[in-house]
């Protein structure tokens, strides 16, 4: 190499080396260099049209796998359409049969793309062509998902649009969960609006249930008759509850223990304000809308029985028995919901006693193996909220109501999106 510069030195000079030995020298050497630049440039150049390869591939493998299932001949034809129109202009030839997609087992699509590319600086070195290929995987078919929607129904929400807001978000993301399931039943979603209680449908659950527990209820609701000494009270029909709940009994009230004994029953209660009833796990979407529609803000806050009532409708025992046993294909979800903090449970308006049952029904629940995203609306314990959640990313911090939808729709996209593999 030092040879080599001292003769091009000596070639610029203009001196007598311009003729002779030190022209023939240089000559020589000077291919070899600029098909090394060249090579060099082409390799960025190839590479650059590799990437916009796979970046198509990627495309199509996605584009693909939302049509599964596919006949082998659908998948070739119209895994060629999507990566046409994805390739753009690229240096590289790649006749149709340069693109193979196969299915190697069920639920996974295969696809290699191999073209030629044309060296633009380096062909005169006797390269004229090489072999550029690219490969992706993907997964269609995706997991069967439990959600759960715990929303806060409480009178704040009245406040700033939010409710309204809300229900437009909610029903977004019922859209999108609809449009993922592939059969019937792949996708259930339950909703669980709440307050400081909770509310079922009486006309679903029967009086007689084993899960509830009776006593409170019984002592708040009797009916009176004699005179002060002798005064006769009975309950009064269990038929004229309107289908509230309070918290359980501590410690059962952040847990999912089984409601055997009266400690670990579920305790009803006449309700203090209007809630819209919950809605079990289920596919059926115009039942999904309209008890987003039915909801109506009204009531102090309490986290805490919302999360408790989600993680239940997420499990097989009672009191909801909708939901399927854990399984590798299946994944559980809650979306918890609140624009405010609490304010008040069944024993006491004390808003760290509550946040305390909050954290512990929040660590429970993420301990069975459920995934919890929190969304703290322009109001409530941003660190509670946070640190209630799966992951810092599953946290989102609302400034306005109007961001609701689109907070839906990124948490939406995340359920249902198909994954490339590595």
């Amino acid at each position: 190499m030092r040879s080599f510069l001292l003769a091009w030195k000596q070639f610029l000079s203009g001196s007598r080396s311009r003729a002779g030995n030190v022209a023939i020298i240089f000559s020589l050497a000077i291919v070899p260099i600029i098909g090394g630049m060249g090579a060099a440039v082409d390799y960025s150049m190839a590479n650059a049209n590799r990437a916009s390869m796979q970046k198509a591939l990627d495309a199509t493998g996605l584009a693909l796998a939302k049509l599964m299932p596919l006949t082998q001949t659908q998948l070739d034809q119209k895994g060629w359409e999507f990566f046409s129109a994805s390739i753009g202009k690229l240096k590289v030839s790649m006749p149709q049969s340069g693109l193979v997609i196969t299915t190697p087992v069920t639920g996974k699509i295969n696809l290699v793309a191999t073209g030629q590319y044309t060296p633009q600086i380096s062909g005169f070195m006797g390269v004229q062509t090489f072999p550029v290929a690219v490969n992706t995987d993907v997964q269609w078919g995706m997991k069967k998902l439990e959600l759960a929607l715990a929303l806060d129904n409480t009178g704040s929400m009245d406040w700033s649009n939010k409710m309204t807001e809300l229900k437009k978000a909610a029903k977004s993301l019922i859209a999108t969960l609809q449009k993922t399931a592939q059969t019937p039943g792949d996708v259930k979603i339950s909703i669980i609006p709440f307050h400081k209680e909770t509310r079922v449908d009486t006309s679903i659950f029967t009086y007689v249930s084993t899960w509830i527990k009776w006593e409170d209820w019984e002592n708040d609701n009797q009916t009176c008759t004699g005179g002060k000494k002798k005064q006769v009270c009975v309950p009064q029909p269990r038929t004229n509850w309107n289908g509230c709940f309070m918290d359980r009994d501590q410690p059962n009230d952040a847990s999912d223990a089984a409601p055997t004994t009266s400690a670990t029953r579920f305790p009803a209660k006449q309700c203090s304000y209007s809630l819209a009833t919950m809605l079990p796990l289920t596919y059926d979407w115009t039942a999904l809308n309209n008890k987003i529609d039915a909801m109506e803000p009204d009531g102090n806050t309490n986290v805490s029985i919302g999360l408790q009532w989600a993680w239940h409708s997420l499990t097989t025992g009672e009191p909801f028995t909708q939901a399927a046993a854990p399984a590798n294909d299946l994944s559980k979800y809650i979306i918890l919901m609140t624009d405010g903090e609490n304010t008040q449970n069944r024993w006491t308006s004390n808003s760290s006693s509550i946040d305390a049952r909050t954290a512990a029904t929040c660590t429970a629940v993420k301990a069975a193996g459920i995934k919890i995203y929190t969304i703290r609306v322009i109001d409530g314990d941003a660190n509670l909220l946070r640190n209630c959640a799966s992951d810092p990313s599953m946290y989102f911090d609302v400034q306005n109501a109007s961001q609701l939808t689109s907070v839906f729709n990124s948490i939406g996209a995340t359920l249902a999106q198909l994954h490339l593999s590595q």
